[in-house]
């Protein structure tokens, strides 16, 4: 069986851990003095305290387990420590002009469970991504869009 590594950032596995560190330290331990609470109101089958505590617990495992599982699974890549070819690489920070309505915009390439258009994170698995890595600074490419071709100009790549 092939194992798919998960390429992630240094701040995606900071966040993940951090997640995981309040899950395991906080949340865990709250749901369950909760369970222990609920018990004591008597009959289990009826009881709406009980049974939320352990939908919560069901869903703060399962959080656990997948944040356990990505990291076990993840490949760090620290783009400060990977010598700048002044090409677009995983982690770069990329700055386009979207020829179609000459409008600039800076993405930063990560991996997928980081990925937030709202901060202008997309994943290295997005058209966007996949038409820029391996590109230089000047250079014109062509993306492939639901509203057809789009060419971008790359402007500025920051290896930070």
């Amino acid at each position: 069986m092939k194992i798919n590594h998960i390429p992630m950032t240094v701040s995606g596995l900071e966040k993940l851990q951090t997640e995981l560190k309040y899950l395991k330290n906080k949340i865990r331990p709250k749901i369950i003095s909760e369970i222990a609470k609920a018990r004591e109101y008597g009959d289990l089958k009826e009881n709406a305290e009980y049974h939320s505590a352990r939908e919560e617990q069901s869903f703060c495992e399962g959080r656990i387990k997948e944040i356990e599982n990505k990291l076990s699974y993840s490949q760090i890549i620290d783009v400060t420590k990977i010598t700048n070819t002044g090409k677009v690489i995983f982690g770069a920070t990329v700055t386009v002009l979207n020829l179609k309505i000459n409008k600039e915009f800076t993405y930063c390439i990560v991996g997928d469970e980081e990925s937030d258009l709202k901060k202008n994170f997309i994943s290295i698995n997005s058209p966007i991504a996949r038409g820029l890595i391996g590109k230089k600074k000047e250079e014109v490419v062509s993306i492939k869009t639901p509203r057809g071709n789009v060419g971008y100009r790359i402007l500025d790549i920051q290896h930070k």
